[in-house]
C-alpha cells in the first residue's frame, strides 16, 4: 500500500486548509475501510494492519511538520487534531489488546475461528475438509472449557469474564456470517461443515451463558443486569490526555462534588420560593407529579421547542437556519429502549420517552414522573434548539471533516452549556418549579461525573451508582437503572458521562474569555463554535483566541478552579 500520493507532490504535508482537510478525510476513510474489511475486534491481523497504518501516517506527519509553521491557525489546529486522533487510536489499541490478552484464557480457540472467518474475507480457496477438522477441534476445546468452569478451575475478574463472554458472542456472529456465505454454493461445504458448525454454534452459546452465570454472576433470568468494564486510573489518564483535559481523575471527581454542592444550595433556594422552606426533596416530588396526561406529551414537546427557538431568535443569541427549525421530527421511544434511555434523546430528531399501554402501572408512573413538564422543558432545548439539533445541523454543513474528532466535551458540553446560559439569563422565564427541573438535570450531570469516574477507578459498583442517583439526585429507581445501564454498557466512552458537565464548564469559561472581554459578540461566539465543528474544547479556545501552537502541543488549560 502506497500513501505518497496522499501528500503534496513535493512529498510535504500540505499546510493549506484544503490539503489538511483532504488528509483528514482520507485517513478517516482508510481506517474505516480497514476496520470494515477486517471486522473482528480481537483479530491480530486487524490490529497489526491498523497499527502499521497509524504509525506510518504519524511518522510522515512528523517528518514534514516544518509546514506547520507556515500554516494559518485553522490548519495548525487541524494538524494537531489529526495527530492527536491517531495517537489516541494507538493507545486505545494497546489498551484493548491488553484486555483481550487477559480474556484469552477463557477462549483458547478464538484464533482458529478468526482465521476461518478472515480466510473468507480474503477469498482464499475453501477447503471444506480442513475447515471441518478445525471446527471439530474448536468443539473439543469448547467442551473442555465448559468442564473446567463447571469444576471451578478458573478464577478471573468479573470484568475479564464479561469481556470473554462478549467476545464469544461476537465470534459466534462472525462464524454465522461465514457459514451462510458458503452454504448452498459450495457442494462440499454442506457435506463437511453442517454438522460441526451446529455443534460449535451451540457450544459457543452454552459457553457464553456459563461464563456469565458462573464467572460474572449474571443469572439467566437477569437479562438486564449491569456489569460494565472499568478501565482503571491509567486508562482514565490516557483518555483525559486524548480529550486534552489536564486534570487527574481525582481532580475531576472534586469538580463534580463542588458543582454538586452548588446545585443542592440552589435547590434549597427554589424550594423556599415554592413555600417548602429548604426541603428540596419535597419540592422535587411536587414537580415530578406535574406531568401531562397520556397522549399529550407530544404537544408539550412541540410547544417547548417553539418557545426555545423564539427566545434565542428574539435575543439574537445564535443563528437558526430556517431549515433547521422547520424540518425537525418527533418519534416515540419503545418500552425496551426506555430501559436504557429513560429520558428524551435528540439530534436530527427528538425521541420522546413516555409510558405505553404495555407497561405495568408502577413503570408507567415512574416514566411520567421522570418526564414531567419541568424536566421536559430543560430537556427540549438541550436536545433540539439551541442544543443538539442545531449543533448537528450546522456541523453537517460547516467543516464536516472535523466530525471524526467527535468528543462529548464539545457535543454534550454544548447542549448543557445552554442550560447554564438560560439559567443565568433573567430574560428567560423561570418559575421556581422550572428552576427545580433545571437543577435536577444539573445535579444529575454532577452525579454522572462522580459515579462514572469512581466506577472506572474501581471505587464503587453499578448498584452504588444507582443508589447515588436515587438517594443523592432524586431519580426514580427505574430511570436511575436506565441511566447507569446506559453509562456502563460499553456503548459510550468512559469519559462520556463526565463530558457533559466538564464540557459545559469549559465552554462557559471560554465564553468569559471571548464574550465578556469583547473579542466577539454572544451571537458571533456561538456561531463560531458551531461552524468550527467538533474538537477538544482546548483546541476551540486556541482557535478563537489565536493561542500559540506547536506540532507537539500539550494541553495546559486549567479552566476550573476548585
Amino acid at each position: 500500500m502506497t500513501i505518497t500520493h496522499l501528500y503534496t507532490e513535493h512529498g510535504q504535508v500540505g499546510t493549506s486548509e484544503s490539503n489538511l482537510r483532504e488528509l483528514i478525510v482520507r485517513i478517516a476513510e482508510d481506517l474505516k475501510d480497514i476496520e470494515t474489511f477486517l471486522p473482528i475486534q480481537i483479530s491480530a491481523q486487524r490490529k497489526t494492519r491498523i497499527r502499521h497504518f497509524l504509525e506510518l501516517e504519524i511518522s510522515i506527519l512528523k517528518e514534514h511538520s516544518q509546514g506547520f509553521w507556515r500554516a494559518n491557525q485553522e490548519s495548525r489546529v487541524d494538524f494537531i487534531l489529526i495527530k492527536n486522533y491517531m495517537k489516541r487510536m494507538l493507545e486505545r489499541l494497546d489498551f484493548e489488546s491488553q484486555q483481550d490478552e487477559e480474556a484469552s484464557v477463557l477462549i483458547p480457540f478464538a484464533t482458529i475461528l478468526v482465521d476461518i472467518c478472515e480466510a473468507r474475507a480474503l477469498v482464499l480457496p475453501m477447503k471444506a475438509d480442513e475447515a471441518g477438522q478445525k471446527l471439530f477441534q474448536v468443539k473439543t476445546q469448547i467442551g473442555e472449557m465448559i468442564e473446567k468452569i463447571k469444576q471451578s478451575e478458573f478464577h478471573v475478574k468479573k470484568v475479564t469474564a464479561f469481556r470473554a463472554a462478549s467476545t464469544i458472542d461476537a465470534l459466534r456472529e462472525h462464524l454465522q456470517e461465514w457459514f451462510l456465505f458458503y452454504k448452498g454454493y459450495d457442494p462440499s461445504f454442506d457435506w463437511w461443515i453442517s454438522s460441526p458448525y451446529r455443534l460449535v454454534d451451540n457450544g459457543l452459546e452454552s459457553l457464553s451463558n456459563l461464563i456469565r452465570e458462573r464467572l460474572v454472576g449474571i443469572q439467566p433470568e437477569d437479562k438486564d443486569a449491569i456489569v460494565g468494564q472499568p478501565i482503571g486510573r491509567e486508562g482514565l489518564l490516557a483518555d483525559l490526555r486524548a480529550e486534552m483535559i489536564p486534570y487527574t481523575p481525582e481532580e475531576i471527581i472534586s469538580i463534580g462534588e463542588k458543582e454538586f454542592d452548588w446545585c443542592l444550595m440552589e435547590l434549597k433556594k427554589a424550594s423556599s420560593q415554592m413555600g417548602l422552606e429548604n426541603n428540596w426533596r419535597e419540592a422535587l416530588e411536587k414537580v415530578k407529579n406535574d406531568f401531562v396526561e397520556p397522549g399529550k406529551q407530544t404537544q408539550l414537546v412541540k410547544d417547548l421547542f417553539h418557545e426555545a427557538v423564539a427566545f434565542v431568535e428574539k435575543h439574537e443569541l445564535v443563528t437558526v437556519p430556517p431549515v433547521a427549525k422547520d424540518t425537525w421530527q418527533m418519534f416515540m421511544m419503545s418500552p425496551e429502549r426506555q430501559k436504557v434511555n429513560p429520558f428524551f434523546l435528540g439530534g436530527e430528531s427528538i425521541i420522546v420517552s413516555y409510558p405505553t399501554n404495555t407497561m405495568d402501572h408502577e413503570t408507567k408512573m415512574m416514566s411520567m414522573r421522570g418526564n414531567n413538564i419541568h424536566f421536559s422543558r430543560a430537556t427540549v432545548f438541550h436536545e433540539m434548539i439551541p442544543g443538539h439539533h442545531l449543533q448537528m445541523h450546522i456541523n453537517a454543513r460547516s467543516k464536516p471533516y472535523r466530525q471524526i474528532f467527535d468528543t462529548p466535551f464539545s457535543v454534550e458540553g454544548w447542549a448543557l452549556y445552554w442550560e447554564f446560559l438560560l439559567w443565568n439569563d433573567e430574560r428567560f422565564p423561570k418559575t421556581p418549579e422550572n428552576r427545580i427541573g433545571m437543577l435536577f438535570w444539573r445535579l444529575h450531570r454532577c452525579a454522572r461525573i462522580i459515579f462514572s469516574i469512581k466506577f472506572h477507578l474501581g471505587q464503587i459498583s453499578p448498584q452504588e451508582c444507582i443508589d447515588l442517583l436515587v438517594n443523592g439526585v432524586g431519580h426514580e429507581r427505574a430511570t436511575a437503572e436506565g441511566e447507569v445501564r446506559r453509562s456502563l454498557s460499553g456503548e459510550y466512552s468512559p469519559l462520556y458521562q463526565a463530558g457533559y458537565m466538564l464540557g459545559a464548564l469549559q465552554i462557559y469559561a471560554l465564553r468569559k474569555e471571548v464574550v465578556d472581554t469583547g473579542v466577539m459578540t454572544e451571537k458571533m461566539f456561538h456561531d463560531k463554535f458551531l461552524r468550527s465543528n467538533r474538537m477538544p474544547n482546548e483546541m476551540m479556545r486556541a482557535l478563537m483566541l489565536g493561542k500559540d501552537l506547536e506540532p507537539e502541543y500539550e494541553p495546559n488549560w486549567r479552566f476550573y478552579e476548585y
